[in-house]
Formats: C-alpha cells, structure tokens, sequence
C-alpha cells in the first residue's frame, strides 16, 4: 500500500465513524452495508427509496473516485468482472452467514456494545489475516 498514512487512516476511519452516526440518528437506521442491499432484494413498500439512494451514493462515491483520484485505486483494477462477480458472490454468502457485514458489525454493532457484533468482529479479522498471511506465503513472500 503505497498511498497508507496514520493520518489518511485516521481521517478515514472518523469519516466512516462519522457517516454511520449520522445515519442512525437522522435515520434511525444500521448503516450495515449488506442489510440495506438485502432490503432491496426483498422490497417492503415505503422503505425502499432511503436504500436506493444509499447504494447509488456508494457507486457514484466510487466513481468519483475512479475519477478525481485513479492511482488511489489502481491496483485494485487490474481484476476481471468474472472474479469480481464470483468474489462478490462469495461475499454476499459469507455476509448472509454471519448475519452482517463488517460495516454492520465492526463499525455499527461494536459502537452499540453487541457480543455478537464482537465475536463476528473478531472472526472477521482473524480469518482476514490468516488469509493474507496465507496467500504471501504461497506467493513466496515473507511474513
């Protein structure tokens, strides 16, 4: 990660912090990532606008981003939509799984002190760095 600072790190995770407050004391609502997108796919009538425009703020947030900033996310281009697409699928069943997401859980359910939250949290992280750590061996790297 050539672009990582304390500070840019710091900046972002208060962004985050900051954007998920917001969304539960304006709204009243979780901002768990794949519980508004499953709400989308089971629509309730009266509650589908708010999710349609979180979900187009998150495409075109990252489209400007491709945009104003294309070196910040060029590494991560260099994948093909089927692996993408197939990666997504394998996200979405670890999410339905673990009832939540790592937006849902670690930045939502450990601010509200949830055990479950905590141990997913936890699964989340250890599974994350086995794997990286993992794949760098097998790529010939070092730990």
């Amino acid at each position: 990660m050539e672009h990582f600072t304390p500070i840019s790190a710091l900046a972002g995770g208060a962004l985050i912090g900051l954007a998920a407050s917001m969304m539960l004391l304006f709204n009243g609502r979780i901002a768990g990532i794949s519980g508004i997108y499953g709400g989308l796919l089971r629509p309730v009538a009266g509650d589908i606008g708010w999710r349609v425009a979180f979900v187009l703020g998150l495409l075109v947030g990252g489209g400007l981003l491709v945009l104003v900033a294309p070196e910040l996310v060029a590494g991560s281009a260099h994948r093909s939509l089927v692996a993408t697409a197939i990666a997504g699928v394998i996200v979405g069943f670890g999410t339905r799984m673990g009832n939540g997401c790592t937006s849902g859980h670690g930045v939502c359910g450990l601010t509200r002190f949830s055990r479950r939250s905590l141990v997913a949290t936890l699964t989340f992280m250890t599974t994350g760095f086995l794997t990286a750590s993992l794949i760098t061996l097998l790529a010939g790297g070092s730990l």
